[in-house]
Formats: structure tokens, sequence, C-alpha cells
């Protein structure tokens, strides 16, 4: 343990605890010398002003009228987490189709000085292996996006032009935009249309000329959101029209158990090493595509209608093959 994760240590175990603690427990947890231990504790209370109180002998611990409001000062993080947080920089500046890596630049640049302070410098760290492989990501236009992301935090409004990709039909759009959604590997704004009086979602990628307006932001309260836009399975919006069963083989419950389809989503096992699942939906079309990806290894039990449906697009799906 280097110098950096053993004063991290420290300090996680001063404040966590409600005795003080000796010197020999101090010694086992840095794995260190009793004469570091010392010095640790030093450093930690005249270099960072942290509020140590105690002595050799009856151990040591954080002041608690001020322990819990102290802080190691900069960033702290242990090799491990620095780790970490380079593969996490990685993620952010490689998907997207990289639109982010430019700006993350200096970030990268700061995880790894601190990584050569805690090897002690000279090493070069091989981020290419940290792979990033975009699953039917969508091009975007980082502008708008930069916008899209401006306006929901700074709670401004926001105009701009959208191209609806069922129909093509461009239109103007002036929005309150609530909060910014990732899902699928693709970037949504949810957001108070003015002119429409209703809540919608909106893609990123089919924003253009995006512009950000002096007047406020109109709030939407956070339960009619989620009861607008989260109620019901997948992106689209509205109040779930039913809950759909859907049961899967015995191949595929091992990966659909540990997948997380809705937040209100009800699973079990059965008997017969089959899987069930329950989730409530509002549009089928979403729900549908996701069962058919399944192909055999996935049936719609319930309710009949959707059952119907489901049967029909395989036999949609069939007749491409039957020429």
């Amino acid at each position: 343990m280097d110098r950096y994760e053993r004063i991290i240590a420290l300090h996680r175990i001063l404040r966590g605890a409600r005795y003080p603690v000796t010197v020999p427990r101090l010694q086992e947890e840095l794995a260190c010398s009793r004469a570091t231990v010392y010095r640790d504790l030093a450093f930690l209370r005249d270099a960072l002003m942290a509020p140590v109180v105690g002595d050799g002998e009856a151990g040591f611990r954080y002041d608690p009228a001020e322990g819990d409001r102290f802080e190691l000062p900069g960033l702290w993080l242990n090799s491990e987490e620095l780790h970490a947080l380079l593969a996490a920089q990685q993620l952010l500046s490689r998907s997207g189709g990289g639109m982010l890596s430019s700006a993350l630049a200096p970030l990268q640049q700061r995880i790894e000085k601190l990584l050569d302070e805690h090897s002690g410098g000279g090493k070069r760290w091989p981020v290419e292996r940290v792979r990033v492989i975009p699953h039917r990501t969508r091009r975007m236009d980082e502008a708008a996006f930069r916008s899209v992301c401006s306006a929901v935090l700074e709670r401004r409004q926001l105009a701009f032009e959208y191209r609806a990709r069922s129909t093509g039909e461009k239109t103007k759009r002036t929005v309150s935009p609530q909060r910014i959604t990732h899902y699928r590997d693709n970037w949504y704004l949810d957001a108070w249309d003015h002119e429409r009086e209703a809540l919608r979602s909106f893609s990123v990628d089919r924003i253009g000329n995006a512009r950000m307006l002096d007047a406020a932001a109109r709030d939407i309260d956070e339960a009619t959101l989620n009861e607008h836009l989260s109620g019901s399975y997948g992106i689209f919006s509205g109040a779930p029209k039913g809950w759909a069963t859907i049961l899967f083989n015995e191949r595929a419950a091992r990966w659909v158990a540990d997948e997380h389809w809705h937040s209100q989503q009800q699973g079990r096992w059965l008997p017969d090493g089959r899987y069930e699942l329950k989730v409530p939906y509002s549009n089928a079309r979403e729900l549908l595509m996701d069962v058919m990806h399944y192909g055999s290894d996935a049936e719609i039990a319930e309710p009949p209608s959707l059952r119907e449906q489901a049967r029909s697009l395989l036999q949609l799906a069939l007749s491409n093959y039957e020429r």
C-alpha cells in the first residue's frame, strides 16, 4: 500500500470510528510500521488539517464535533479507484461516436498524472486496452447535444428544429427541458412542449439548430414526469395500458433473469426451469421488438391482444422468406 492509499485508508478508519483506534490496530489495517503510522497521522493532522485527536496510549480518532465535516482536500483516490475512473472516462469519450473526446481529454490527462504520482512516474497507461464497442448508436450533432444539456441544467427554454423519424416531418419546437435521458445507447430529451401544451420525448439526434433562450423553463414535478414518461415500458410516454406476461425458455432464462426491463417488472422462476417476466407497457411496438429479439426462446402469454400482434409480426416476417 503506497502513501496515497494509506492516507485515504487512515482517513476512512478515523472518520468511521466511534471510539479511539489504537496504534497496533492501525498498523494492522494499514500494513505498515508503528513509525509510519505516526508519520501518516502527523501528515493528516498538520498538512491536511484533519481534526485528529488522541495519543499513543488511548488511540486516535477524529474530533466528534468536526470529523463529519472534514474531507480530504483535492482528488484523493487509490490506484484501483483511479484505474476504474480512467476506464469510465474512456467509455464517455468513445461512446456516441467520440463526440466528447476533446472535452474529456484534460480529465484523462489529470487521471494519468495522478496514477503516475502513485506509481512513481514515467509509466505509460495502456488506455487502448479499454475497449468500447457502441451498439446501434446514432450520429449526433455535438453542438445540439451541448445546447440540450445546458438548457436542462440551466433551466432555460430551448428552441430547435425537429425532424420526426417516423414521418420525416420537420417542425419548429419551443420547449421547457425537464431532463435528458440515456436509453439504449442513445440520448432523449424529456420536455414540456409549449405549443402542444404536453410532455414530449425528443430523440436528440433528430434535433437541429438548437438554441437556448433567455426565458426560464417551466418546471414539471418529478411525480408527473415519472407518471407520464416512465410509467410504461421503454422510452414511449403515456400511462400503462396493461401488463405483458412473457415466458422465456430455460436457455434464455439465464440471461433474462439478470436483465432490467422496467422499474416495476416482476419476475419469477417456474418449476420447469422457464422464467416468467411481467412488465407494464403503453406502446406495444418496443416491447414486441425486444421479445422478437429472443426469437423462439420467448413467448408472450398475456394479454391475448399482444400475443396476436406478435403472431402477426412473425407471420409477416416468415412471408419474406416464402418468395
